[in-house]
């Protein structure tokens, strides 16, 4: 075989390998696309921390806007960022919130996963995913990883890693995104935590209509 045919076999193979990754990639997501900023918010299916292990889907908070957020008893930037959701929830679980917690802790693990939940006081929602699909679904990278969603079923952000979700730009950022006033939150007692623990990182394509880029809602003049 000569050496410009030697090439052009080469090329056919590295081709053939790489459409054969590709047509993979995509077959494992099955018939998912991209899910970022601006897509529709994939459904997914987990199961409350109750007696029936009562299924919860998507739709089952249909018209909120929603805190999606997925995580694991394990998981230690998780147990950073939840007194924060906890502080966020009660803010703003009257006012058209939903905060959904999805726990990827392992099947078996439901007994587990009520006992944190109740150890630390939270009243969110939490939910178990045995089978961890929502990693696929959401095609998420680790834990914490979160998803705010507007009341149409939007994706609006997303965060990669831990966040501190009472931060004023956090409480801005729902307050516009609900209609409401910015609460009040002299109640809430300093985590004592460190600013920099608790941020993760924002990913989005533009600013929320009506604010700053850091998500704050801008000055008055």
């Amino acid at each position: 075989m000569t050496r410009g045919g030697q090439f052009a076999l080469a090329g056919g193979i590295i081709v053939a390998i790489a459409a054969g990754v590709f047509a993979f990639s995509v077959g494992s997501r099955g018939d998912l696309g991209l899910v970022e900023l601006g897509s529709t918010a994939p459904d997914f299916k987990a199961y409350a921390l109750d007696a029936a292990n009562t299924p919860r889907t998507l739709r089952s908070y249909k018209g909120k806007t929603v805190l999606l957020n997925v995580w694991a008893t394990w998981c230690e930037p998780c147990k950073v960022e939840m007194p924060s959701m906890e502080k966020l929830h009660r803010l703003f679980g009257d006012k058209g919130l939903t905060v959904v917690a999805v726990s990827i802790d392992a099947p078996g693990k439901e007994k587990d996963v009520a006992a944190y939940a109740k150890k630390n006081g939270y009243t969110f929602e939490i939910v178990h995913d045995p089978d961890g699909e929502i990693q696929r679904i959401y095609q998420t990278t680790g834990v914490p990883e979160s998803f705010v969603i507007s009341p149409d079923g939007k994706i609006l952000r997303k965060v990669i890693g831990a966040e501190d979700w009472v931060s004023g730009g956090n409480r801005a950022l729902f307050a516009k995104l609900l209609g409401v006033p910015l609460p009040d939150t002299t109640a809430f007692s300093d985590s004592g935590r460190k600013p920099d623990t608790l941020r993760g990182t924002f990913q989005r394509t533009a600013p929320i209509p009506g604010t700053n880029p850091d998500g704050a809602a801008p000055a008055k003049p």
